[in-house]
């Protein structure tokens, strides 16, 4: 398997070298060649397969085994997927409606986004100690990212990791998985600005070619193509999970949703065969809905929400989305993508726009409000705590889906553990939880970016020191 840009030129990269990479040169992403298929008598044959067993078949139709032989892939799944609290990894639950809940939150940091992050921070070492390198990774997070990629990678001597959280748009908890890691190789800073303005002032340093080869700089944001590979994982097993014995019925996945990492995963699951319907269910942040609604691509002012891992108006995996649904059209993603970045609204020509709708079936609006009374709802209907994102998952189904409950499944992306505000906002008493006691009374330390600095010298300041220590460190 090789990898190529969404704009064109750039192609026949190894998995390797997706891993390491960040925004390119002329502001594309990577996607893999060619999707793999996975025929519908395959499917059947996975149909009893175990969470990471499941893994274990998809990962390599991605990953070249002369780069990770079969048996040392094994392995680092293994060690990945052995940090989860419960042996099944993503337990999926069924409330008293018949809804499905797939949990994804059993990770070390509670979140969708261990699932991913524990496995590249395996891939990450594995090349490093083959080759006596250092990376420092930049993460730019609304929410619980910051968190899983520093504990994919804390203590390890070969990565330094720079994460950057907006000041008063995460929870308490999240700030403090966050700001409690004290590890040398792990940097953080609270910055007073927005999701977006975050991702404005990291790219230019990916950009800056000179710069960040000399740095080595590395992204496991969602711009990084092994966060969707192991996500498409999932997909297949909710699928598999719901479906008939002939895996011929259509399932529908309801993802919460914010920078569309996740559904790119859907995408390209759907893309190999997948018989899935999927939509995406925003908070106020609703440039996806708005897309799909209008047919124009235009980005809004970043409102702060009680679900902020989704509070993003500048979605970047939609330019992996349109490559995807466009059969790899690496012209119109290059136009399309110039034009965007000019002017930040694009009318999407009426293909491409009938193409990304086939893609996503749906999607909903879910104002704060809603959630809260979405939350309190299914405590009381069903003694179930709901995270503030997965609640919008829950509300497009109780109000615009068309398959039976049985056949929907949320993807509830965080636990509720990080978010005891909203909980008690919303009118449901919020237990105590002796993991969020704990986490509370740990050192804290970060960082400050003050509006009016220039933030985009700052990070480079502190990429530069930590070039300099590892320097010093191996002389």
């Amino acid at each position: 398997m090789k990898y190529k840009r969404t704009r064109g030129e750039v192609s026949n990269l190894s998995f390797q070298e997706a891993l390491f990479s960040g925004f390119l040169s002329d502001g594309g992403i990577l996607l893999p060649e060619i999707i793999p298929n996975v025929s519908t008598e395959r499917l059947r044959s996975w149909r009893k397969l175990s969470y990471p067993d499941l893994a274990k078949r998809i990962i390599p139709l991605f990953v070249d085994e002369t780069e990770i032989p079969p048996e040392d892939l094994n392995k680092l799944l293994d060690a990945a997927f052995s940090k989860f609290s419960r042996s099944e990894v993503a337990p999926i639950v069924s409330l008293n409606s018949g809804l499905n809940i797939m949990e994804l939150f059993h990770g070390k940091t509670w979140s969708f986004k261990d699932l991913a992050l524990s496995c590249i921070g395996q891939f990450l070492q594995y090349f490093l100690s083959q080759q006596n390198k250092h990376v420092t990774i930049l993460v730019g997070t609304t929410g619980d990212t910051g968190s899983a990629a520093i504990e994919a990678v804390r203590g390890l001597s070969s990565v330094d990791m720079v994460v950057m959280y907006p000041d008063g748009r995460v929870s308490q908890v999240q700030e403090k998985q966050m700001t409690s890691v004290l590890d040398e190789n792990v940097h953080v800073f609270n910055v007073e600005g927005n999701g977006d303005e975050i991702d404005v002032f990291i790219k230019p340093c990916f950009l800056d070619t000179a710069f960040a080869e000399k740095h080595n700089l590395c992204s496991i944001n969602s711009i990084n193509w092994a966060r969707i590979m192991v996500q498409t994982v999932h997909y297949f097993y909710a699928y598999l999970a719901l479906c008939n014995e002939e895996c011929s019925d259509e399932v529908e996945v309801i993802i919460p949703t914010g920078a569309c990492g996740n559904v790119t995963s859907g995408i390209v699951a759907k893309k190999m065969g997948l018989p899935v319907r999927l939509v995406c269910a925003v908070n106020a942040n609703d440039i996806v809905h708005r897309m799909l609604s209008s047919g124009v691509f235009s980005v809004a002012q970043s409102l702060p929400t009680i679900a902020p891992a989704m509070d993003v108006q500048m979605p970047y995996n939609m330019e992996r989305i349109w490559y995807l649904v466009s059969n790899g059209d690496t012209d119109l993603v290059s136009t399309l993508m110039c034009q965007f970045e000019q002017s930040h609204s694009l009318p999407l020509p009426p293909t491409l726009l009938d193409q990304v709708r086939q893609a996503i079936s749906k999607s909903c609006v879910v104002p704060d409000d809603d959630i809260r009374q979405c939350l309190l709802d299914v405590w009381k209907r069903d003694s179930y705590l709901l995270c503030p994102h997965s609640a919008t998952g829950v509300y497009f189904h109780n109000h615009h889906s068309f398959l039976p409950p049985e056949k929907c499944v949320v993807l509830a992306t965080a636990s509720v553990m990080k978010f005891e505000k909203t909980v008690v906002e919303a009118g449901v008493e919020f237990p105590l939880f002796e993991e969020v006691s704990s986490l509370m009374k740990l050192e804290s330390r970060c960082l400050k970016m003050v509006k009016g600095e220039d933030w985009e010298q700052m990070l480079r300041k502190r990429i530069e020191r930590i070039t300099e220590n590892i320097q010093t460190r191996n002389n």
